[in-house]
């Protein structure tokens, strides 16, 4: 990853943090492994802080994170983590002006 990459949730911070789409707590287990491959498990996505810290405390069951939202379009459809992802935007659009 390089540095200064945008976020690909907010698309605005800078992104430094590395997220699990499918948790690594969940890479051994027979449910995960039918399901996925090595790769997909191991897929990361660059993101900021923020929005990693948000995605662990809005939804804090790790099998939760890999079962439902193991995709970016799936995590951007999670309820309350469309409605940070909208309220971050406008902190930050009435933030330019």
């Amino acid at each position: 990853m390089k540095s200064g990459e945008p976020c690909v949730l907010c698309e605005v911070e800078a992104a430094f943090n590395q997220h699990h789409l499918i948790p690594r707590h969940c890479h051994r287990k027979s449910w995960w492994k039918k399901r996925f491959s090595k790769e997909e498990m191991q897929r990361t996505i660059s993101v900021c802080k923020m929005c990693h810290r948000t995605i662990h405390n809005l939804i804090p069951d790790e099998k939760e994170i890999g079962r439902d939202y193991y995709t970016i379009e799936r995590l951007k459809t999670h309820p309350a983590f469309a409605n940070y992802l909208a309220w971050k935007r406008r902190r930050l659009d009435s933030g330019k002006s």
